[in-house]
This record gives structure tokens, sequence and C-alpha cells, in this order.
């Protein structure tokens, strides 16, 4: 999958905002490059939620286990709860990685190398192993972000 996939497939969701932030648009120069999925079917960034998937392109100054810096590689990272992190990881969000466990590695799901504490999980160029699990932990995590947004405004399921 190609980061225009991922965001395609993203788009093709409901209230799903995109967010790429570059030059002149007031986000920090870090962030550029870099793609930040909301949900939000106002189309308003909410103010107090944080994104429910990113896609990064390079390595942050925390967070270079994924080694970002190769040429053509890019990681998604997606917040599909603790259920699916369970499933995914066999263990619980905040318990320690296995150290075995290669955060840079391609095409394979695994805990986010900062904010799997969090019960965040991330693939390093998603490919043919998994496209459809990166599709259903989106699905996922947009449904949760869904939820979560809905509980927070009082409003009805739709």
């Amino acid at each position: 999958m190609s980061i225009e996939e991922i965001t395609a497939f993203l788009g093709s969701l409901e209230g799903v905002l995109t967010l790429r932030p570059g030059p002149g648009d007031g986000s920090p120069e870090i962030s550029w490059g870099d793609t930040f999925f909301y949900y939000a079917p106002d189309g308003a960034v909410p103010a107090a939620t944080q994104p429910f998937a990113t896609v990064v392109t390079k390595d942050y100054p925390d967070d270079r286990a994924s080694r970002l810096d190769r040429p053509g590689v890019f990681r998604l990272n997606v917040a599909a709860g603790r259920e699916a992190f369970v499933s995914w990881t066999g263990r619980e969000p905040r318990e320690p990685a296995d150290p075995g466990e290669d955060p840079g590695a391609a095409d394979t799901v695994v805990a986010h190398p900062v904010y799997g504490g969090l019960g965040w999980l991330s693939v390093v160029n998603p490919g043919p192993r998994t496209g459809e699990a990166v599709r259903e932990l989106l699905r996922t995590a947009h449904g949760l972000a869904r939820a979560r947004r809905q509980r927070r405004t009082g409003t009805e399921p739709d």
C-alpha cells in the first residue's frame, strides 16, 4: 500500500479529515510531508483530540527505532484500541515489548515504538502481508474515534 492508497481508503470513510502539513500553513517544519487523519465530520480539526491514524515519512528526534531515514520508507500508525493491540502483539499495551520485535521491519504489524504503551500499532511500508489487516485496523480506529466524538458531544450514532 502506498501513502496515496492509505489516504484514499481513509478518505472513503465517513467524517475523515486529512491534514498534510506544509510550508506556509503554520505547522512545525518537522511535520511537513507527514499525514494526519482525524474523525471530524464538521471539517474542523478537533481541539482536544489526537488523530486516529498518521503516516510519517521520517525519523523524529524521540522516534528513530523504525529507521525511517531509509529511502522510500514510511510508517503507518494506528490507534486501533486495546483489543486490536492485544490481538496483534499478544500483550497488553503497557507490558514491555518483545526484545526481538523490530519496529523497522517492513510489512509487519507491530507495537508503535513510542506510543505502543497507549495501544498504538504501526506498520512500516504496508504491503501484501498486511494490506487487509491495515484496512481493518483503520476501520477499527475510525470507529473508535467516531464513538469518542459522539460521547464527547452527546450526539447519537449515525
